[in-house]
């Protein structure tokens, strides 16, 4: 079992920066492939990034490519979204999530579906 507590969210204004926090219990984080989601009003919940447990590989939505930055600290249980240049259309609430996974590549870590665990949420709201 692995329980997921998301910190950093708030209100910044458009071109702004926050970094987002997800600290990690239960078994060897290292063993564990982090996703971050986020979900707008009214919108389904979709892919952000994506980090394997080393910290060597990372994915990210087209939408935030160049903007925002996913890394992990695996002697601190915990993995970062660091968001840059951030747009009105990033308000969300971001979400982290886990799946154990010795292997990261060839797989769709885009898909909800590929998680078991999930934080409670934390909003981002971006004024313009």
């Amino acid at each position: 079992q692995v329980q997921l507590v998301e910190s950093g969210g708030g209100l910044v204004q458009a071109g702004g920066s926050l970094r987002l926090s997800c600290a990690a219990s239960g078994r060897p984080f290292s063993t564990y492939v982090m996703g971050w989601f986020r979900q707008a009003p009214e919108k389904e919940r979709e892919f952000v990034a994506v980090i394997s447990g080393s910290g060597g590989s990372t994915s990210y939505a087209d939408s935030v490519a160049g903007r925002f930055l996913i890394s992990r600290d695996n002697a601190k249980n915990t993995v970062y979204l660091r968001m840059n240049s951030l747009k009105p259309e990033d308000t969300a609430v971001y979400y982290c999530a886990a799946r154990f996974s010795p292997q990261f590549s060839g797989q769709n870590w885009g898909r909800r579906d590929q998680y078991n665990y999930w934080g409670q949420g934390t909003q981002v709201t971006v004024s313009s």
